[in-house]
């Protein structure tokens, strides 16, 4: 009898995480501003200009997918979000931007992770970042 559940254990593995441990709201927005942060300083050391403050609102996820990434939970997000960049005069709103962002859960569960794909050569392994979300 224990060979048996010992066999069919597996196929009761997920293949995919589920989707009730997806990254809420809040960390969606934190993800995006921290993506957008990074390229804020980016650019802003490479021009040597002082980054203005942005905030965002109105996310819309309009795909989330389970993944995995290095034998660990992730979910992938797609969607749209509201920009505005707030420099010392005038602020502007951008309608409509989109994101595309991989999230993964530590193995804890207190914390998430921004994952940034790394570009490498065509026959070397997927390697990838990533980044605290707080």
């Amino acid at each position: 009898m224990a060979s048996i559940f010992i066999l069919l254990l597996p196929a009761c593995a997920a293949s995919t995480p589920p989707r009730e441990f997806s990254p809420g709201g809040a960390i969606v927005q934190k993800a995006i501003l921290l993506q957008l942060q990074q390229t804020q300083s980016a650019l802003g050391d490479s021009l040597q200009v002082k980054k203005p403050g942005v905030s965002i609102k109105d996310i819309k996820v309009k795909s989330l997918d389970p993944v995995y990434v290095s034998r660990l939970a992730a979910y992938h997000l797609q969607g749209t979000y509201k920009l505005t960049i707030k420099p010392d005069s005038q602020p502007s709103t951008q309608q409509v931007n989109e994101f595309d962002l991989y999230l993964q859960r530590q193995i804890e569960g207190k914390s998430w992770r921004l994952l940034k794909r790394e570009v490498n050569p065509a026959d070397s392994p997927e390697q990838w970042k990533s980044y605290l979300v707080n």
